[in-house]
């Protein structure tokens, strides 16, 4: 009998199959946003590690932004206080940040089928629990995944 899609994208994607374990993907695309990506941030700098193939990690504001008026300042402590680590981390890392003013700014799991950047074949993750709505084979982790791994 011949593969199926999943068996197919799964197999193209397999790093490393563990006896009796989880098999190891390659993921191809990375998307972060401002609310799990400081955790994982602190994390990858505590162990002395950088960013893995910072060109595939795409960011965007998208949780913790107006929708109007995004030139003022973010009046919630919080909520500007993690797009301010996101700026400050995607610039330390090299990571493309799609941030408050920037024309493809929006909602994550939204922006990369309409941009293009989610194709059909594709591994993505993405610390948003609407990643499977990417319209490829998506996964949502939580920061908590991403840090301790």
């Amino acid at each position: 009998m011949g593969k199926t899609l999943f068996d197919k994208i799964w197999d193209k994607h397999v790093v490393e199959k563990i006896d009796n374990g989880p098999s190891v993907l390659y993921i191809d695309t990375h998307f972060i946003h401002e609310v799990t990506s400081p955790q994982a941030f602190k994390g990858i700098e505590k162990r002395g590690m950088k960013v893995f193939r910072p060109k595939q990690t795409i960011a965007t504001a998208d949780h913790n932004v107006p929708t109007l008026n995004q030139h003022l300042p973010i009046k919630d402590a919080l909520s500007r206080m993690q797009v301010d680590a996101l700026i400050e981390n995607c610039n330390n890392h090299g990571i493309e940040l799609y941030g408050l003013g920037h024309p493809y700014q929006g909602i994550v799991h939204v922006i990369g089928p309409e941009l293009g950047i989610t194709q059909p074949g594709m591994t993505i993750v993405c610390g948003d629990s609407h990643t499977s709505t990417f319209y490829s084979w998506s996964f949502w982790y939580g920061s908590f995944w991403y840090r301790y791994q």
